[in-house]
């Protein structure tokens, strides 16, 4: 998002300020509904180590892992902190590990959908957002401020829900693989895994320094679809 956004901090500062708040809410609020229901499933599901550790909260600040968070600030995929699970007192087993990696992503989908449907009724009106004119927002009315604050809202929980169902580690997207597997082949996973962090470093690094859009690429046509769904924009 900052990287996007470098031109307006240049020609106005004032706006950019204004739209990093909004990010900064949106942000707050995307991770901490996603991994409050990661914690919430486990709990659910028999295994109490998250709510013992505090992350059975919506108290945003138990949730932000710092280098996730930076990375959605910067180019607008990241993480939150991972919420801490023994697979062995699920009541599913590894089935458990991929309902509890579900649980975030899906809890993202359905806060974006349900936010959106006063957007999608015309209830609240267009967004700048929706056009592009992010030199814009908040700067109107009651009305068009929670327009700003619903479609923001909507973006990164659509954002945050499907870029974390990519199948590398440390995204929930791998979790739900290595759940579905069978355990025969949990090892070879488990040592492919090991490699997730570098290789979306990796990925996320040449985007940045080369504006590829590997990850766009992969994710932006599924959000934008599911935007068009939600809002109707």
């Amino acid at each position: 998002m900052l990287l996007g956004a470098y031109e307006l901090l240049l020609n106005d500062p004032a706006s950019f300020v204004r739209l990093m708040v909004l990010v900064a809410f949106s942000l707050l609020v995307a991770v901490t509904v996603h991994e409050f229901s990661h914690a919430l499933i486990a709990t659910g599901l028999g295994d109490g180590t998250a709510r013992r550790l505090g992350r059975l909260s919506l108290n945003p600040v138990r949730h932000l892992d710092a280098s996730g968070t930076l990375m959605l600030l910067i180019v607008g995929f990241g993480w939150g902190k991972p919420v801490p699970v023994d697979h062995h007192r699920l009541s599913c087993g590894r089935l458990g590990m991929t309902l509890v990696a579900l649980a975030g992503p899906l809890s993202n989908l359905v806060v974006a959908f349900l936010v959106a449907i006063p957007i999608k009724l015309g209830i609240l009106g267009v967004s700048p957002l929706a056009i592009g004119r992010t030199n814009l927002v908040m700067t109107g009315g009651l009305r068009e401020g929670l327009t700003d604050i619903a479609m923001m809202v909507v973006l990164f929980n659509l954002l945050l829900g499907v870029f974390n169902l990519i199948p590398i580690f440390p995204l929930d997207g791998s979790r739900v693989v290595g759940g579905l597997i069978p355990s025969r082949w949990a090892g070879q996973y488990a040592h492919v895994e090991r490699w997730g962090p570098v290789v979306l470093i990796a990925v996320v690094l040449v985007d940045v320094v080369f504006r590829i859009g590997i990850l766009w690429s992969i994710i932006g046509p599924v959000v934008t679809t599911l935007m068009t769904l939600a809002t109707g924009f």
